[in-house]
């Protein structure tokens, strides 16, 4: 049976043609078809020790959802699935599961691993589409209140566990829509807004309550959270949502981003929907973007869409160690997005009108590694040149935005500013206070920011009832066996 299976290759997704995608903001890969669900999950091995699961970090129950794909029991993948992940077709598009679940599974050895990811996905996407949804289970009422601040996937995931587990949770979003970075920093091309939507419309169902629109920080500080509104415990889960720019002449002109605010109003302010929105960003006809990550990429492809005539993507090392995951590279290829690698710009010329008109870029040479282990960029001296270009988008990565660090007197940070935490609990140096996610890390991944929230959840649940949660999980799992 094994041989069998070895036999059968990895299935393709299939997807939009690149020459149609670049002039809309549909998704790109289709989804599988059942046929294709249930070939790909017999590729399957079924290890007794299943490492793939150890990979993920919110601890899916990977053979056994894939096993219900293969025997056409869909909805209950997508169940099994969300027993420990509520955003199961949010990560099985945005996850990098090449370096996480799928990295150590049996078959990466001698070929193509199981298509973890597009499996999930296609469970999920079944389960939305075919209204087979079944209303998450809670436990009795706690009568503990928990807050949430900020509803990236750290805090979406936190506040599921700790709703299922009864308590009474509140998510305060400082935006005007819910999501954190999955809404105002993924295109729609890669997490269309309606599936997200769809998976937090299911915190509602369980009880969730969600304020948007609520600074904290601003509408109130922790500390009166917890004395004057009555919280028993508070999830910091705010993101790192602070550009960091390059320092370089000519960053003040019009015309120069930086990937949050473009992506921002693409994403939350709906530049996307052509006609139809009045968004106040420039479209550039000569884009250049500067970085090397997913979000680069993500800048990129969306400037392609609102209707440039060239991008380029500069960036400062070569290919090898770019951050951003190779199937997103690759769509950036397919796209045409022009990949000027050991450059950088060092600064920006303008025009009388103060509107950025050219960069000047500098080619680079890789040196001795740094202390991220990818070998340093030095600058070759004499050679830049001008490249002309209408818009720039600064993609170099985020900090901590100080504003709870600079509300909670006490608040431990390390020298970036990001919150110290017990990174098994996720509590920090206040009683009843935890963090998870890129605050705590720096940007991350989406499914490392859940599984951040999972632990604090956990810790949260301890604190305030002393149970622990496998002892929760136990108790649950008799329950559905009788």
């Amino acid at each position: 049976m094994a041989s069998k299976r070895l036999d059968i290759p990895r299935q393709p997704m299939p997807e939009q043609p690149p020459e149609e995608r670049i002039h809309n903001f549909d998704e790109v890969p289709l989804g599988y078809t059942p046929e294709q669900a249930v070939l790909e999950a017999s590729r399957c091995l079924e290890c007794k020790k299943p490492s793939c699961v150890q990979g993920c970090p919110v601890q899916v129950d990977i053979p056994g959802f894939i096993r219900l794909i293969r025997e056409g029991k869909f909805e209950e993948a997508a169940r099994k699935i969300m027993e420990t992940n509520m955003l199961p077709a949010v990560c099985g598009r945005v996850c990098p599961q090449e370096t996480q679940c799928e990295v150590v599974c049996v078959l990466a050895k001698r070929g193509e691993p199981v298509a973890i990811g597009r499996l999930e996905r296609f469970a999920a996407d079944w389960e939305r589409e075919k209204g087979q949804h079944e209303k998450p289970q809670v436990r009795p009422p706690t009568g503990k209140k928990v807050a949430i601040i900020g509803s990236g996937p750290a805090g979406l995931t936190c506040a599921a566990d700790l709703a299922r587990l009864g308590h009474d949770v509140t998510i305060f979003e400082a935006l005007h829509e819910f999501g954190g970075v999955l809404v105002y920093g993924i295109p729609e091309f890669r997490l269309p807004k309606r599936i997200l939507k769809y998976e937090v419309e299911r915190l509602k169902e369980m009880g969730v309550k969600l304020e948007k629109n609520a600074v904290i920080g601003k509408l109130a500080t922790i500390e009166e959270l917890m004395k004057e509104e009555g919280f028993d415990a508070v999830f910091i889960g705010t993101g790192a949502g602070l550009p960091l720019f390059m320092g370089i002449p000519g960053e003040n002109l019009l015309g120069v981003y930086s990937a949050n605010e473009f992506l921002t109003r693409s994403n939350l302010m709906r530049a996307y929907e052509f006609g139809t929105t009045d968004t106040p960003i420039a479209r550039g006809k000569r884009v250049m973007v500067v970085g090397g990550g997913n979000v680069a990429m993500d800048a990129a492809r969306t400037a392609l869409r609102l209707g440039a005539e060239r991008v380029i993507l500069a960036y400062r090392r070569s290919r090898e160690e770019m951050p951003a995951r190779a199937e997103e590279i690759h769509h950036a290829e397919e796209e045409g997005i022009e990949f000027h690698l050991l450059t950088v710009p060092v600064a920006f010329l303008g025009d009388e009108r103060g509107w950025l008109r050219a960069a000047v870029m500098q080619k680079m040479e890789l040196g001795e590694p740094d202390e991220s282990g990818r070998r340093r960029p030095v600058p070759i001296e004499g050679s830049e040149y001008e490249e002309p270009i209408d818009v720039a988008v600064i993609a170099i990565g985020t900090s901590a935005n100080p504003l709870i660090r600079d509300t909670t007197p006490g608040l431990e940070v390390n020298r970036r500013g990001y919150i110290v935490i017990d990174p098994n609990t996720g509590a920090t140096n206040i009683p009843g206070v935890y963090a998870g996610g890129d605050i705590v890390t720096g940007s991350a991944t989406v499914i490392e920011a859940m599984g951040a929230g999972r632990r604090a959840a956990a810790a949260i649940h301890e604190y305030l009832t002393g149970e622990k949660m496998s002892t929760v999980q136990a108790q649950d799992t008799e329950k559905t066996a009788k």
